[in-house]
């Protein structure tokens, strides 16, 4: 391969690297000077002076009948609605293999007894269960290779 010399005009000068790496020295050494407020900092000191102006101001559109601006109110006076599972009760036989406990809950679902989401939160949960099970199990399969091979 031919080696590849700088042009005469370009002697004497470094190849920067293009972007940081890390190990190289700082572009910034001394850091950010302290106190410089940056522009998220002065909008939030904007809107914390006027807050209270702004939330009247909306406040009073909300009361003329500005659906939106009532919307924006109510949301910060009360947030949506989270769903709540009712409680269930059924038999699910712990003792069982986590796919006959997986169709145990899907009976369930279809006589009437789980609604569709509780079940399908609970096999999401016997899937979380069968994941650390199978963790457990591989672990103890190492240790026993790993006392094979002492």
């Amino acid at each position: 391969m031919a080696d590849v010399s700088q042009p005469d005009w370009m002697q004497g000068f470094e190849a920067k690297p293009a972007k940081w790496t890390p190990g190289m020295k700082s572009p910034n050494p001394k850091g950010r000077p302290k106190g410089i407020v940056d522009k998220r900092q002065k909008l939030q000191a904007a809107f914390a002076d006027e807050a209270a102006d702004i939330a009247r101001v909306v406040i009073d559109k909300a009361l003329e009948g500005d659906m939106q601006a009532a919307n924006i109110a109510l949301a910060r006076i009360a947030p949506p609605l989270r769903a709540a599972a009712e409680r269930v009760q059924f038999e699910l036989a712990p003792e069982r293999p986590l796919s006959e406990q997986a169709t145990q809950i899907l009976l369930a679902v279809a006589d009437g007894k789980v609604d569709p989401e509780t079940g399908k939160t609970l096999i999401a949960c016997l899937q979380a269960v069968s994941g650390i099970k199978a963790t457990e199990d591989l672990e103890q399969r190492i240790i026993i290779l790993e006392a094979k091979q002492a």
